[in-house]
């Protein structure tokens, strides 16, 4: 059975400083995919940045716990404080957030990732990986099958419900962060001589730790991360694996032909 890995950079667009280490990566790591938070402020820089790397894959970061809504406050008042900026708290957004609320605010981003990018998106996945929580879940899955957008699997049952919908999801999916960089060389290359077969994403959060990262408590981690993707050695151990590098567009085509 094949073995496939997407190495998705989470947050594209979070910071400029992010935004091209990102790039590095792909341009000189092993980072095939990222997913970009459109309704925070640079969204057009960012594009143009992103064009001079069209083999990248470019995904939906939905979010919906830091900065505005692409919609009207009023619209989504549930998931907003009365300066009409999101709440940084995801469990209240999974209590208190109304459910059509977070599906309008979902689509709202996805049409500006197609205004901006004049494209979809490859695929859907959440800051914070919000979709863990069921109303989060059911609008974006409800969001992704009216654009028929692969979904990022956080679990295994998760992968089985957006599978029902008819969309295409990888296997698993492996990453996190920590006090230090969740990613090194060495845990890198220990990951990839043990992948288990079929579709495997690796999220990551490569990025440079600029002035504007102080949004974030991910932030010289972000270097380190960087550091590893770009390191020779992960990738000398996918070739000596056998391991195909893939993003999400080629996802459905290798999924429907895996025995």
């Amino acid at each position: 059975m094949p073995t496939y890995l997407i190495v998705n950079a989470d947050d594209f667009n979070l910071t400029e400083g992010v935004t091209r280490g990102i790039l590095h990566g792909h341009r000189h790591g092993i980072i095939t995919s990222t997913t970009v938070m459109v309704n925070l402020p640079g969204l057009a820089k960012s594009r143009d940045l992103a064009r001079q790397a069209p083999r990248l894959g470019l995904g939906l970061h939905v979010n919906l716990t830091l900065g505005t809504p692409v919609l009207a406050a009023g619209r989504v008042s549930s998931l907003v404080d009365a300066s009409g900026r999101f709440v940084r708290d995801r469990a209240r957004v999974g209590e208190v957030g109304v459910p059509s609320e977070i599906r309008d605010e979902t689509a709202a981003q996805a049409r500006r990732f197609e205004e901006a990018f004049g494209c979809r998106p490859t695929h859907i996945d959440t800051h914070y990986h919000m979709h863990r929580l069921a109303r989060v879940f059911a609008a974006v899955l409800d969001v992704a099958a009216d654009l028929g957008l692969p979904v990022r699997t956080v679990t295994p049952e998760m992968a089985l419900r957006i599978r029902q919908r008819g969309l295409a999801a990888p296997d698993r999916m492996v990453g996190d962060v920590g006090a230090a960089a969740y990613w090194t060389p060495e845990n890198l290359v220990t990951f990839i001589e043990t992948m288990e077969h079929g579709v495997t994403e690796l999220m990551c959060h490569p990025g440079y730790a600029d002035e504007a990262l102080s949004v974030s408590t991910y932030r010289e981690q972000r270097e380190g991360e960087l550091h590893a993707l770009c390191d020779p050695r992960p990738r000398a151990a996918l070739t000596e694996a056998g391991v195909r590098l893939i993003s999400y567009r080629e996802l459905a085509g290798v999924s429907g032909r895996r025995p």
